[in-house]
């Protein structure tokens, strides 16, 4: 019934009757529109193979990562280095952001977040001559 009122639409006969006016399919398109939900998703990188969830997380483009890398570190700095490396250059990639926060933590968020690091705050100066 529905399909038979598009195809009429779109082969753009009215029916029999001229005089009738064409009736018109509503769509609403806020209901088929999905909902984008921001996700937290934590990670625990123990070995160089584990960036690959990470990127695939950071590029389905809502998904803010915080990474676990302790165990990586302790365990070798040089593939540490070179997970880190992939996972800055997939972030620069996407317009987004990457911190360390402390020794053991990398927070990597999408272009529409933003991290605030505390040095960038610093440098800018006081705010008035009051600071």
């Amino acid at each position: 019934m529905v399909f038979d009122k598009i195809k009429r639409a779109l082969s753009g006969s009215r029916g029999d009757n001229e005089d009738i006016p064409q009736e018109y399919l509503e769509i609403d398109l806020d209901k088929e529109e999905e909902e984008s939900k921001v996700l937290v998703k934590l990670f625990a990188l123990k070995q160089y193979d584990d960036v690959n969830d990470i990127l695939d997380a950071l590029r389905e483009g809502y998904t803010i990562t915080i990474i676990d890398i302790k165990e990586l570190r302790k365990r070798d700095s040089i593939e540490l280095k070179r997970a880190i490396a992939k996972i800055k250059k997939t972030t620069d990639a996407l317009e987004g952001n990457i911190a360390g926060f402390g020794e053991n933590m990398v927070i990597v968020t999408p272009s529409f977040a933003k991290i605030l690091k505390e040095n960038s705050r610093q440098n800018q100066g006081p705010k008035n001559k009051f600071e």
